[in-house]
Order: structure tokens, then C-alpha cells, then sequence
């Protein structure tokens, strides 16, 4: 195949660095890289990488918190050709273990304060704060001047967030990153004028793909913080230095619950992007009173599609708050029924995906990649409704429908109704094992002051038929979550199940 042709990950920042090389492209706690010193970075780094003994293809783990450095790890492993394997950071023990070991990660790229959790036996090179990181290496490392990695190579393994099974490896390749990269850079109106601030993990696919890579094409200057924090997203909002955010609902709900919400000046944010769970409709309401100039944007996708796949952009929320939109440029959906044939407009099915934007399959999982791609298309495991104008309206997960006395009810609608209780601060709505109805709808609540099980029942009761009502509530301190923000209802119905 004919090089050069520039559909790489790292081709991205190249020619962003030959546009703008002088402008500011990241910044961190620890320093600023213009695009021209980005570029030179990732090619010394690449160096540095290819020097340990690795090849084309091989995997690199990354396990660290936000920082220049990691975003550097990232690019030097696609310019060098390697694949780069992204670590959720709060992994300890069999699940650490599990990714790296699964992977068959060569190498993993590492905070020295994490580097104890790590397996026996694991080789490892600091990330950062070392002398012998890769950070500082790549300071007197000579540039790469290899081969250009081509656009059908693997450039990661994206590992699914695991919410209902053990996490499984997209394999990404370069092609269908970039991809991603132009849908999320049209449907997020995202332009080198805006100011974004990162304050989700990196290894998170939405943080990395759907906005820092596509801002990084766009030539913005991009701040990346180690954690959403509150203070510090505050503070540069309110400087005029932060004016585009992306968070799940959980951290907007408690950026808007500060007590000095009121009082700090914050009109300065202009794009607000939410995504990685469902973002309840009560919820979403109560924002967009606090914050009625904000122009919201709805992103949804899946580890396995780079992630983006569907928008709800700021002026189609008006009638439609509880849709996740549109599809994207790239990729095109269906909503089917369980023998893979389309169902009328306005009748729950399961989203099927077609796109360039679409992994190669799970690694070194054959029978997973048969069961996900069926017929040409990719099976989400997301129930929906489209209608008439090509809208479409998440139910529930496959997984999560409840079966309840013979009919299947969406936990989200139950949650949706038990969100206009004052008293609910959080629900997860789950499905446990009755004898009667075969699986109870219980739900697991987070209170807001004193509420009663019998007091969400009847006002459950009241907003929905009675069969979808919960049958129990129970009421804990917090919801498990990923990283991402996602509730954990495998584990909470582990943890229940005999209640």
C-alpha cells in the first residue's frame, strides 16, 4: 500500500502543527506545549518507546492520571505504530490484572504513584515526576523517523466500561478514529475559537475522542485538568480561560448543587456537552432553568463506534428533551427486531450500527466479535424508538429491560419518574428476582432528606401505571459508578439479590 496518505491519529496533530505551530495547543499542571512542541514531543517520544525493545503492533498499557504526559504517551504510541491499551486508573487487583494481562500488553506506561498496584512481573516506565519517564526521555531522544503507520492499522484497544460482563478490546484502527474525529468535530460545532477545559479521565473514550483529538484537529488550545474539580473548573470559567466543558450528568448535577453557584460568575461558559449516561429529563431541566443561555448538547455512543454516534444538538431539545438525537456523519443506524429486521417508527428495538467509525471487532475474542456483528451490522446491546424525523429515544439497555410478571418495563422510565420527587438525589431502577413477578422492579435510592419507601411507591404510582411501579426501595449512601459516570447495575443487583 502507498504511504503518506495521512489517515493516522498522529497525522491529526502533524498537520495541525504545520497550520498553527506557534499557538497554544495543551496545557497542564505541570507546563504548555505549543502544536509545533506537541508534534516534536510525540516524535521523540516515539523514539523513546521503540527503544524498549517494542515493534509495530505490539500493545502499551497506560495507567495514569490526566496529564500532558498521557496525552503524549497516546500519540507517540500511534506515530510508532504500537497499539495503545488506555487503563482505567481506579483499577486495583483482578481487573487491573485482567486488562494488561488480556491485552498482552508489552509495556505499561505509568504514574510512579499507581506503579505498586500493578501485577508482579509487569514491565513498566513512568509516565511523569521521574527522572527515567517517558516525559523526561523524550527531552534528548532524537525524533522518530520510521514508517507511517497506515490507516487500517490497530492504533487501540478500547475496553468496554464491563458495567454487565468482563470489559472486551474494540480494536480501533487509525480510519475509523479519524472518522469519529470529523463526526464529532461537525455535529459539536467544535472550532478553534473555543476554550475547552478536560477534566474527565483520558483513558475514558469520550474525553480523548469525541473532544481533546477532534479540538487538537481544530487547532484550539486545549486545558487539561487531572479530575473534575469544582474549584478549579470554577476558576478558569470564571476567567475567561474555560468556555466549552463535557461531564456526565453526575458532575453537572453537582456543579449546579454548589452553594456558590449563585454567586459566581459563570456566563462565561458557552457550550455544555453531556453524554456517557443517560442524562435524566427532570435532571436536564432543572440545568437548563439555571443556565437558560447554555446551549446543551446530548452526546451518545458506545466504546465501539470511537464513541460518538448520535447528537442532540441545542436547538432540537425543545419537545424532545429525553432524545439522544441524530446520527452522526459517519454512521448510520437501524432500530431491529431480534431477528435483525426493522421495526415501524415509533416501536422499541435494538440499534443496529454501520460505520467507518466501527472497531474491527473484540481482541483475541472471536466468539464476542461473531455474537456483536451480525448480517453487516454492529449489535449496541442500546434498546430505542426512532421516529418519523430520524430521532431516536434511548429505553434501556438490552440487559436492564426488567421482566416483570411477564412484561418487560424500561428502568429508565421508572427513573425518570422517581427524579420529580424533591426527595430522590440519585436512583437506579433494577430488576431482582421474585418468585411472583419473576423479577421485582426495585429501586435503589439515593435520598435527599427524609423520604419513606411507601412515599416513592405511591408517587411512582402516580406518574406511571402501577405494574411498572417499584415494588421496593431501598435506600443506600451513594451508586456505584465507572469512571465515566455510569451506574453499576450489575453490581447493585449482586449486591441485592437477596433482599
Amino acid at each position: 500500500m502507498t504511504p503518506g496518505h495521512g489517515s493516522t491519529v498522529d497525522g491529526v496533530l502533524r498537520r495541525s502543527a504545520r497550520r498553527t505551530p506557534v499557538r497554544t495547543a495543551v496545557e497542564d499542571r505541570e507546563r504548555a506545549w505549543t502544536y509545533e512542541e506537541l508534534d516534536e514531543a510525540v516524535s521523540r517520544a516515539a523514539s523513546v518507546l521503540l527503544a524498549q525493545d517494542l515493534a509495530p503492533g505490539d500493545r502499551v498499557a497506560a495507567y495514569g492520571h490526566n496529564s500532558g504526559a498521557y496525552l503524549i504517551a497516546f500519540l507517540a504510541c500511534a506515530r510508532a505504530g504500537l497499539v495503545h491499551v488506555p487503563v482505567n486508573q481506579n483499577l486495583t487487583g483482578d481487573d487491573l490484572a485482567y486488562i494488561v494481562g488480556q491485552s498482552g500488553s508489552s509495556l505499561v506506561l505509568t504514574d510512579p504513584a499507581l506503579a505498586g498496584r500493578l501485577p508482579d512481573g509487569v514491565r513498566t516506565m513512568p509516565l511523569r515526576d521521574a527522572d527515567d519517564s517517558l516525559l523526561a526521555r523524550q527531552a534528548t531522544a532524537p525524533a522518530y523517523d520510521g514508517p507511517e503507520a497506515r490507516g487500517e492499522d490497530l492504533v487501540q484497544l478500547l475496553y468496554t466500561s464491563g458495567t454487565t460482563a468482563l470489559p472486551k478490546g474494540a480494536m480501533m484502527t487509525h480510519r475509523a478514529l479519524v472518522h469519529e474525529y470529523l463526526s464529532a468535530i461537525t455535529a459539536l460545532d467544535l472550532s478553534a475559537g473555543d476554550r475547552p477545559v478536560h477534566s474527565l479521565p483520558l483513558y475514558h473514550s469520550a474525553q480523548m475522542h469525541v473532544f481533546l483529538m477532534p479540538y487538537l484537529a481544530v487547532g484550539a488550545t486545549n486545558i487539561i485538568l487531572e479530575s473534575p474539580d469544582g474549584d478549579q473548573l470554577f476558576d478558569l470559567i470564571e476567567a475567561g480561560r474555560a468556555d466549552s466543558l463535557f461531564a456526565p450528568p453526575t458532575v453537572w448535577i453537582g456543579l449546579a448543587g454548589r452553594p456558590d453557584f449563585a454567586t459566581r460568575e459563570l456566563d462565561g461558559l458557552r457550550k455544555a456537552y453531556y453524554g456517557a449516561s443517560i442524562m435524566p429529563v427532570p435532571v436536564l431541566e432543572r440545568l437548563r432553568e439555571r443556565w437558560p443561555e447554555l446551549a446543551f448538547y446530548n452526546c451518545f455512543g458506545q466504546s465501539e463506534i470511537g464513541p460518538l454516534a448520535m447528537v442532540l444538538a441545542p436547538e432540537e431539545h425543545k419537545g424532545r428533551m429525553d432524545s439522544c438525537g441524530r446520527t452522526v456523519l459517519f454512521v448510520d443506524a437501524r432500530v431491529v427486531d431480534e431477528d435483525g429486521e426493522d421495526v415501524p417508527d415509533g416501536t422499541s428495538g435494538e440499534i443496529v450500527y454501520r460505520s467507518p467509525q466501527l472497531c474491527e471487532g473484540y481482541w483475541d475474542k472471536p466468539e464476542e466479535t461473531a455474537e456483536a456483528f451480525r448480517d453487516g451490522w454492529f449489535r449496541s446491546g442500546d434498546l430505542a424508538v426512532r421516529d418519523a424525523h430520524g430521532y431516536f429515544t434511548i429505553v434501556d439497555r438490552v440487559k436492564d429491560v426488567i421482566n416483570s410478571g411477564g412484561v418487560l418495563i424500561a428502568s429508565r422510565e421508572v427513573e425518570d419518574a422517581l427524579y420529580t420527587h424533591e426527595g430522590v438525589a440519585e436512583v437506579a431502577v433494577i430488576g431482582l428476582p421474585d418468585e411472583r413477578w419473576i423479577e421485582a422492579v426495585t429501586a435503589v435510592v439515593v435520598p435527599r432528606g427524609e423520604v419513606s419507601e411507601a412515599e416513592l411507591i405511591e408517587h411512582a404510582r402516580v406518574k406511571l401505571a402501577h405494574f411498572k411501579a417499584p415494588k421496593r426501595v431501598t435506600f443506600v449512601d451513594e451508586l456505584p459508578r465507572n469512571a465515566s459516570g455510569k451506574i453499576l447495575k450489575r453490581e447493585l443487583r449482586d449486591r441485592f439479590a437477596d433482599h
